[in-house]
């Protein structure tokens, strides 16, 4: 959401995150400044508040039905992007308890016996971009020593041809894999 927001004006995300603008106006008899009626608005300040209702109809535009109903009453951008936060993300309490889940799945993940790395990428992934939409990133070069790490014993002569010839440091995740995955479909063909 925030990269497609970005694209269209990077002024909308802060409208989003940071609330609308609203022109004021301080009145010089009272110790106090109160909203300007939009005949006030200056043709700056017009355009400001269109990005209030630009940024509003982006949001609104890429929910579905569910969704629209859970910030039909919202009045403000910033309203919606924190209801729509906590209906997907949760509270912050919620929000700790997926991460921890998440992290657990992390460090108990292991390759299955009967395991494709294709479908061990996929899980392991799963759990990565979990962790990563909530805020949680987990260096690359730690990755790849993760995935080596759990592959099964039937591995070991592979995990150490890796490990002696590639930097791990340097090593890419997609690389590790397609690296596998060629090793992978060399031992189903000799098995055959």
């Amino acid at each position: 959401m925030h990269d497609f927001i970005m694209v269209e004006d990077c002024e909308l995300w802060d409208i989003i995150c940071d609330g609308p603008y609203v022109p004021t106006k301080v009145l010089e008899e009272l110790p106090f400044s109160m909203e300007k009626t939009s005949k006030e608005y200056t043709e700056a300040e017009k355009k400001a508040v269109e990005k209030n209702f630009r940024a509003k109809k982006i949001l609104v535009c890429v929910i579905g039905p569910e969704e629209y109903n859970r910030i039909s009453t919202c009045d403000t951008t910033k309203e919606i992007w924190e209801a729509l936060q906590i209906a997907h993300e949760g509270t912050t309490q919620v929000k700790q308890s997926k991460i921890d889940m998440l992290t657990i799945e992390y460090e108990l993940f292991k390759m299955r016996d009967d395991e494709s790395i294709q479908d061990m990428d996929t899980r392991f992934t799963s759990i990565i971009n979990g962790l990563h939409s909530l805020g949680e990133t987990i260096p690359r070069n730690k990755l790849v020593s993760k995935i080596l790490s759990f592959l099964p014993s039937s591995w070991e002569s592979k995990v150490n041809a890796i490990s002696e010839s590639k930097d791990l440091q340097e090593l890419t995740i997609e690389e590790l894999i397609g690296n596998l995955k060629t090793y992978d479909l060399k031992r189903k063909i000799n098995s055959e």
